[in-house]
């Protein structure tokens, strides 16, 4: 069922959000933080991908994007097939102790969603918002950027190493980032 946000204009910059299925936790651990970030490097690399900013929470992500190639859509959907099935190859194959729990809930949110797979690691939804504005922009680095802040990970933004926020201080960080010249606040 569409929920209103989809991606129209596939050369335009988007604000996304990718949400694990029922909400699990699965970016706690680095083995599969580090499945995204090598999928996302390959996204940049070989699809056009641009990444303006970007956070890896615990069982979401958020980005500030686009797609040179105007193929932003399909850029997503290459990226949620992938990652999903590293990640629930990575649960088979390591000694992973959440391993039954994980997959019964991938297993559940697959055939819920009739889905052609055994199992499913996002939801449908990327609540892809059209960047409209200079303000809306602002607030959306700022937000993806203090989120490991209120959610009591860091103190401050740019110590958190799954975002882009390093970028931004002028640290090397995980990603290549494309970066957005404004003044940025932080939380304190």
């Amino acid at each position: 069922m569409p929920t209103g946000y989809q991606i129209k204009d596939q050369y335009a910059a988007y604000y996304l959000t990718f949400q694990v299925v029922f909400w699990v936790d699965i970016f706690t651990r680095k083995q599969y933080r580090d499945i995204v970030i090598d999928s996302i490097k390959y996204c940049q690399q070989n699809k056009g991908l641009t990444i303006f900013a970007w956070v890896i929470m615990s069982n979401h992500i958020h980005l500030l994007a686009r797609s040179e190639m105007g193929e932003l859509s399909n850029t997503i959907r290459d990226f949620k097939k992938y990652t999903s099935k590293r990640i629930i190859e990575a649960i088979n194959n390591n000694n992973e102790s959440r391993k039954e729990w994980m997959l019964r809930l991938f297993s559940h949110a697959a055939k819920k969603q009739n889905k052609k797979g055994e199992f499913q690691v996002w939801t449908h939804e990327n609540h892809a918002m059209e960047i409209s504005s200079n303000t809306f922009i602002a607030e959306k680095v700022e937000y993806i950027h203090n989120n490991p802040v209120r959610a009591g990970i860091v103190k401050n933004s740019f110590e958190y190493l799954y975002s882009s926020a390093r970028n931004y201080a002028d640290e090397k960080g995980l990603l290549e980032v494309e970066l957005i010249t404004m003044p940025l606040k932080t939380i304190k």
